[in-house]
C-alpha cells in the first residue's frame, strides 16, 4: 500500500478528473481541489483568457505554482489539468507528493463528452479529433510515466467510476491517518 499524502488525478480533458475527484474526496473524507479552478481564482481570469493573453507557457508556469502549493498539504484529492504532466518539475512533484491515478478515456468518448464544451482553448479549432489525437500522442506517455495506477473511465458514469476506483484505491492507497476526515488542507 502506498501512503502518499494526496490523491492526484491526471488524464486528458473529458476523462472525468473533476467529477470523479469530487466523489472520491467525499468517499475518503478529504478536501477536493480542481487545479484549473484554483488557477482561475488566483488569476481572476478564465483559463481561456490566460491562454489568450499570456500564452500556454505562462499558464503552465501558474499551473506549476498552484500544484506545488496544493501538493505541499496533505489529505487532498487534486484534479489536475490535462497538460499538467508536460512540465518535468510538475511530474516530479506529483510523483513525490501524491498517489497518481491516470484516468484514461479513448478519443471517441472524449469527443462525445466534449461535444458541447467551448471553454477549452486547445479545442478552439475545427478538427477536434486531430487535436485530441495529437495531445494523446504527446501526453499519454507522460501520464504513464507519472501514474501509480491507470484506470479506464470510458464505459462508466462518474458515479460508477468513482465507486469502482474507490474500491481499487482501498487496496492500493493508504490515506494517511492524520489527513482522513478533516485533513490539513486549507
Amino acid at each position: 500500500m502506498d501512503p502518499a499524502p494526496n490523491l492526484v488525478l491526471v488524464g486528458p480533458m473529458g476523462s472525468g478528473k473533476s467529477s470523479i475527484g469530487r466523489r472520491l474526496a467525499e468517499r475518503f473524507g478529504l478536501a477536493f481541489f480542481d487545479a484549473d479552478r484554483e488557477i482561475e481564482a488566483q488569476a481572476g481570469a478564465s483559463i481561456a483568457t490566460i491562454f489568450e493573453c499570456a500564452g500556454e507557457a505562462a499558464f503552465r508556469a501558474r499551473e506549476r505554482v498552484v500544484l506545488a502549493a496544493l501538493l505541499a498539504n496533505e489529505g487532498a484529492v487534486i484534479a489536475t489539468g490535462g497538460g499538467a504532466v508536460l512540465d518535468p518539475r510538475t511530474r516530479q512533484l506529483l510523483h513525490q507528493r501524491g498517489f497518481v491515478v491516470h484516468l484514461h478515456v479513448d478519443i471517441p468518448q472524449q469527443l462525445a463528452r466534449l461535444a458541447r464544451d467551448r471553454s477549452r482553448p486547445l479545442l478552439a479549432g475545427d478538427d477536434r479529433e486531430a487535436v485530441l489525437r495529437r495531445l494523446a500522442d504527446i501526453r499519454d506517455p507522460l501520464y504513464a510515466d507519472v501514474a501509480d495506477l491507470r484506470f479506464d473511465t470510458a464505459s462508466m458514469s462518474a458515479a460508477e467510476t468513482a465507486a469502482k476506483l474507490g474500491r481499487l484505491l482501498d487496496a492500493q492507497w493508504h490515506v494517511p491517518a492524520s489527513t482522513a476526515a478533516g485533513g490539513s488542507c486549507p
